[in-house]
Formats: C-alpha cells, structure tokens, sequence
C-alpha cells in the first residue's frame, strides 16, 4: 500500500519538486480535483510536465497563463484508471492553493491532493471510480483522521474561486460505495 515515505505501491512514479514539509507532519483532508490540459483534453504528456516543472509553456496557447506556475498534486487518476502520483503523502503538494476548511487555512499544509483528468461537465469514467475507491480506502486505512467528512471537493475550499470535480463528479455514488469498502 505505502511505503515510509508514502508513495503508493501501485502507483507509477512521476516525482516532483513542487513539493516541501508538511509544517506539523499532519494529514487529515483528502481532496478531489479535476484537470485537463489543454481544457477539455485528455491523454498526452501534458498533466505530468506541469506538475513536474516541465511544461513548455509555447507548445499550447493555454499554457501562455501556466507560465512560472509551481504546482502538483500527491495523485492523477487517468481516464482509463491508471494511477500515478508526484508527491509522496507524508510530504505537502502545492494542489489547494488559497484554501480554508472548517476555519482552518493553508490545507495543502494538512491535504492529500487526487487530480482526476476530466473536466467539470463531463462524466468521469467507471475506471476512474474504481481507482479512486480503492486509493481512498488505501489513504483512510493509512491516515484514519480522514473520515468520510473530511474527504471534499477542490470547491468546497475554495469556493469562488474552483469549482472542481464539478457537478460531474457523483459524490453520492462515490460516498456510497466508499462506505461499502470501508
């Protein structure tokens, strides 16, 4: 499941350097994100360049507006399910941004971050569901602070300002079933 460190044993490796310390060692929060890049795009290199420092910011006019951009997330679950992660969870990714949960600031500070590639509007993939279920199970069997409420949308953090997963995402679906594994 996890190693020390905390990367997941499943998990292809794509490491980052947008990452540092967690401040106090803490996880308890798991949110859920959505990406695509270019919007609406899905496959190709670009995801990992971005969350690895990589990104050629001339290859898409969208990425003009990523330039000197320093972010990761812990997880991307691809369409087809494959699971890959950046940052190991014991230390803190640069996935929240400006972020606040039940008063408290800072949540990449305290977070696991899972990007799933999708989009907002479209439907995320039965793949998908089943990798992010098992990851979750694996995460809350890892880290037990993170109970059924503390597992949230980039939105619910951020409101305002980020709308993801998106009324796409299937929270009852998903909490339903998690409550099944558990």
């Amino acid at each position: 499941m996890f190693d020390a460190p905390g990367w997941h044993s499943s998990a292809l490796k794509h490491p980052s350097l947008h990452c540092d310390q967690r401040p106090d060692g803490e996880v308890s929060l798991l949110v859920i994100h959505n990406i695509s890049l270019p919007p609406g795009e899905f496959g190709g290199p670009y995801i990992n360049q971005l969350f690895t420092g990589t990104l050629d910011c001339a290859a898409h006019p969208y990425f003009r507006g990523l330039e000197g951009l320093k972010v990761s997330s812990h997880f991307l679950i691809r369409r087809d399910g494959s699971l890959i992660q950046y940052v190991p969870t014991g230390m803190r990714a640069w996935h929240a941004g400006l972020s606040c949960f039940q008063g408290r600031s800072a949540c990449n500070d305290f977070s696991i971050g899972i990007e799933l590639e999708g989009t907002d509007t479209q439907p995320y993939s039965t793949d998908q569901y089943r990798s992010l279920l098992t990851l979750t199970g694996d995460i809350m069997q890892t880290y037990p602070q993170i109970t059924l409420g503390r597992i949230i949308g980039h939105c619910d953090i951020a409101p305002g300002r980020k709308t993801d997963p998106g009324p796409a995402f299937d929270w009852p679906g998903f909490r339903k079933q998690l409550r099944e594994i558990l």
